[in-house]
């Protein structure tokens, strides 16, 4: 099973695929220097497959890799921030 994410910023989420299918997607919203993560959704044929945290690992080492901070409103993200403490210094 291939994952492959990426950033449509013309929706403004990161979107995951899976094996090429869309399989979830972590809408955000940009601010100055910071990217606020709104709502996030794995399509329910994914569920429990990884799909979720590997979405939010490949967000937030994109949101790492611009400079950038992370703003948690979306509770999936925030939840998988806290269950990583090494993605804690993201977080604006």
């Amino acid at each position: 099973m291939s994952k492959e994410i990426s950033d449509d910023a013309d929706r403004s989420r990161y979107e995951i695929r899976v094996d090429g299918a869309l399989a979830g997607f972590a809408e955000y919203r940009r601010q100055e220097g910071e990217v606020v993560f709104t709502h996030t959704e794995v399509d329910s044929a994914f569920e429990g497959k990884g799909v979720g945290g590997a979405l939010a690992r490949g967000a937030l080492d994109d949101v790492r890799a611009k400079g950038l901070n992370a703003v948690p409103l979306c509770p999936f993200i925030k939840g998988w921030i806290e269950r990583h403490p090494d993605y804690a210094d993201l977080v604006a």
